[in-house]
C-alpha cells in the first residue's frame, strides 16, 4: 500500500498564513501613502456596462492637515449706496454728541488735542488727509490705541463734485490704503472734503466700504474766528445725537486746540456723552 505524503505540520501552516498577512498590510500601506494626482478633464465615458467607476480624489485632510481648525474669514458687507450723507448719530444715545476733526493729523496740533481727549477719557473721530497721514503715521497709531475712529477725507482735500471719477477713486483710495496699512483694517466712514458729495462719491466710497458722515454742527474754526467764538458756537449748538465739525489741520489751528480745553469739560458737566459709532462687523 502506497503512503501518502507527508502534510505540513500546524506550526507550519501557522507560519505561512502569518507571512501572507505582512506582506498584503505591506502592499495595502503603500498604496495608501502614494497620492496619485488627479487626472486631468477627460471625455466622459459611454454609458453602459463597459463604463469604468470614476477615480476617487485623495481626502482633502491629507492635502490641508489643519484647515478643519481655521476659523472661517469673514468679511464686512457692503455698506449701501446713499443719496445723502448722516448729518448726526441719535442711535448714539439720547445724551451723546460725537465729536469730529478734519483734515490732519498735523504734529503741531495733533497731539494738543489728543492729550485733552485723553484727560477726560473721551473718543473721536479723526477724518484723515491721505498727504498728511502718510507722513504722521505715528500719530494714526496714537489715535487708534486711544479708541479714536480713524477715517477717510481724501488725499489732497480737492472739491469731489467736480472732480473726474477716475481721480476720486485714487484720492479715497489711496488715503484708506496709508490707514490699513497702518493700523490693520480699512476706514469705515468718509467724510467730503466741504461736503461736496455727489453720485459718484457716495458709489465710490460705499465700494470701498464706507459710510458718509457729514455734521449737524460747525465750528468753523477754520476761520479763526477766536476761541471764546469757536467754543460758544459749540456749545450752543450742542443737542443730543449731534455731530460736530471742527479741524487739526489745514492752518493754524491753535484756536481749534485752546478751544477744546474749554468746551469740552463744559459739555460733560452739562451731561453729555462723547461717543463715536461701533466698528461693523
Amino acid at each position: 500500500m502506497k503512503r501518502d505524503k507527508k502534510l505540513p505540520s500546524r506550526r507550519t501552516l501557522l507560519r505561512v498564513t502569518a507571512c501572507l498577512g505582512v506582506a498584503a498590510a505591506v502592499r495595502v500601506l503603500t498604496a495608501e501613502d502614494i497620492i496619485t494626482p488627479a487626472p486631468g478633464p477627460r471625455a466622459s465615458p459611454a454609458a453602459g456596462p463597459q463604463a469604468a467607476a470614476p477615480r476617487l480624489r485623495p481626502s482633502a485632510y491629507r492635502l490641508e492637515p489643519m484647515t478643519a481648525y481655521t476659523p472661517p474669514r469673514y468679511h464686512t458687507a457692503p455698506p449701501p449706496v446713499r443719496t445723502k450723507p448722516i448729518l448726526s448719530m441719535p442711535e448714539l444715545g439720547e445724551h451723546a454728541m460725537v465729536l469730529t476733526f478734519d483734515d490732519g493729523p498735523d504734529p503741531r496740533y495733533t497731539p494738543g488735542i489728543l492729550k485733552t481727549l485723553r484727560e477726560h477719557d473721551v473718543r473721536a473721530m479723526f477724518f484723515l488727509c491721505g498727504e498728511m497721514a502718510t507722513d504722521n503715521r505715528d500719530l494714526l497709531r496714537e489715535m487708534r490705541d486711544d479708541g479714536h475712529v480713524v477715517a477717510n477725507h481724501t488725499w489732497t482735500h480737492p472739491q469731489l463734485n467736480k472732480t473726474a471719477p477716475a481721480l476720486i477713486r485714487s484720492e479715497i483710495g489711496r488715503t484708506s490704503e496709508v490707514i490699513e496699512q497702518t493700523l490693520g483694517e480699512p476706514p469705515q466712514w468718509f467724510r467730503a472734503p466741504y461736503g461736496a458729495w455727489n453720485r459718484n462719491v457716495f458709489e465710490i466710497q460705499a465700494e470701498m466700504g464706507m459710510e458718509p458722515l457729514a455734521w449737524t454742527v460747525d465750528s468753523l474754526d477754520w476761520t479763526t474766528p477766536g476761541t471764546a467764538t469757536i467754543i460758544r458756537r459749540i456749545l450752543d449748538g450742542a443737542a443730543p445725537g449731534v455731530v460736530v465739525l471742527s479741524h487739526d489741520a489745514g492752518g493754524d489751528r491753535s484756536q481749534s486746540v485752546a478751544a477744546l480745553r474749554s468746551y469740552l469739560p463744559e459739555l460733560l458737566a452739562r451731561g453729555y456723552e462723547l461717543k463715536v459709532p461701533p466698528r461693523r462687523r
